[in-house]
């Protein structure tokens, strides 16, 4: 597990640093907790000072599992195969097959080609940071369909072993089921809805009111997906089966399992109601809960109330009584009752003074706000406003320093150096991680700091 700390520094920087990186036996909440606050209380940080908190991977933090991925996998092993097939590292064969068929295709103008474009493709792999990776892969499975089929099915017959034939064997029957074409429909409608957000919200500089407001718009999206999209979806479904020759069951049939020991299933039970309440709809409510759960309305409110201090616009969203309702609903322990009131009266000043400079008209984010504060001193003297401030600015933790810190651990602990202890694993990657921090020592300052450790005999 890797600590990252952010924090504004006294000139109203933001700093992001790596902390720690320590051995867990498991990923369970307690197991995590008990770690940071054992790492923090090690080096005289207390645990009452942390503002928020953010975890990357981590999915038992917010619950069992997390969004469609999870959804899938644990209900229709059929994506969750061809997820590995297409995540696998060991599918040359697969896609020299591939490759071949799109020589092939090509030469036969099956498919269509443009200059400066890539003659022959393969299926985009999806990243494990980076959901919009999965959405290309969706649509670049459905795009190349017939060639991924067609190359599935020449390893089914000259695969190397048995095993490998009959892999590819269960796959081709997968992906020519009438129930995988339609959850990857679904899959790339629902993607195609979340994939703006999941872009917004992986930005570099971040704009939390704007991004809230996607939140609001994608949950309104996936609703009218879920109370109008079933219709649209089957009839593109069943064309989509016709274009390439795929089985369409009769939707008034009586559902079976195609899995499991017993087959008994209720009469009433239709493949349609299967197909439409079991997976297409129960998809749906499952994106909603987790964007309700993730996004609630009091986490809104949050940024809606902070987005008060932006001075974008020359602060045109500044509000006395936003900011006010901001200290009295989440930052109650931070300001005293008498502080409160004291902190209506600095941001009355604050309105006519800092508002109306000149200097402070081009500002467009808070963090640009935080350290012309600093320079102009004014700081000193709206000195609750930039404590808000301050706390407002740890809101937007991002992953980046936390997969970057797992790059570094994949170079410094490599084959050769496995055995290494954490302690000493931590502080190479803080030297390689922070290189800015580390360039301020030297090489005499690091000798003065040994030699005084301990008595030692000069030479």
């Amino acid at each position: 597990m890797a600590i990252i700390l952010r924090f504004v520094d006294k000139e109203g920087f933001i700093k992001e640093c790596f902390f720690h990186v320590v051995h867990v036996r498991d990923t369970t909440a307690l197991t995590l907790k008990n770690e940071i606050c054992a790492v923090l209380s090690r080096y005289n940080l207390h645990i009452e000072n942390i503002r928020d908190q953010g975890y990357d991977g981590a999915s038992n933090m917010r619950g069992e599992w997390n969004g469609l991925q999870a959804l899938f996998l644990k209900d229709c092993p059929y994506t969750y195969y061809v997820h590995c097939m297409a995540n696998s590292k060991r599918n040359d064969e697969l896609q020299h097959a591939q490759a071949e068929q799109v020589e092939n295709m090509i030469a036969s103008n099956e498919i269509e080609t443009r200059r400066g474009a890539n003659q022959i493709g393969t299926l985009q792999r999806a990243g494990d940071t980076r959901w919009g990776s999965h959405f290309q892969s969706i649509c670049s499975l459905i795009k190349m369909f017939d060639t991924t089929c067609k190359a599935i099915n020449t390893i089914s017959e000259e695969g190397a072993n048995y095993k490998q034939r009959g892999d590819a064997e269960g796959a081709y029957q997968v992906l020519t089921s009438f129930e995988f074409i339609l959850i990857l429909h679904l899959m790339k409608e629902i993607m195609r809805i979340t994939n703006i957000l999941c872009q917004a919200l992986q930005q570099h500089s971040q704009d939390l009111l704007n991004a809230m407001h996607l939140v609001s718009t994608t949950k309104s999206l996936i609703q009218k997906l879920r109370y109008d999209g079933w219709e649209p979806l089957l009839a593109s479904v069943i064309s989509f089966c016709e274009q390439h020759e795929i089985d369409i069951p009769d939707m008034n049939a009586r559902y079976t399992k195609s899995r499991g020991r017993y087959r008994r299933q209720d009469d009433d039970l239709t493949m349609e109601h299967h197909l439409r309440i079991g997976i297409f709809t129960v998809a749906i409510d499952f994106q909603l809960q987790e964007l309700k759960s993730r996004f609630c309305e009091l986490t809104t409110e949050l940024v809606i109330l902070s987005s008060a201090l932006n001075p974008k616009d020359a602060f045109r969203l500044f509000k006395i009584v936003h900011i006010c309702n901001l200290v009295k609903k989440f930052y109650p322990q931070d300001f005293t009752e008498h502080e409160q009131e004291l902190l209506e009266s600095q941001l009355q000043h604050y309105e006519l003074d800092v508002i109306k400079h000149p200097d402070f008209q081009n500002m467009s984010t808070i963090s640009e706000l935080c350290k012309g504060l600093k320079i102009s001193g004014k700081s000193k003297i709206y000195f609750l406003i930039d404590r808000l401030i301050r706390l407002v600015l740890t809101l937007p933790v991002s992953t980046a320093i936390t997969e970057r810190a797992f790059s570094a651990m994949k170079l410094l602990k490599i084959r050769l150096h496995n055995r290494m202890e954490d302690e000493l694993l931590a502080d190479n990657m803080i030297v390689y991680i922070e290189k800015e921090i580390a360039g301020n020592f030297t090489i005499e300052m690091i000798m003065d700091e040994f030699y005084s450790m301990k008595n030692r005999r000069q030479a």
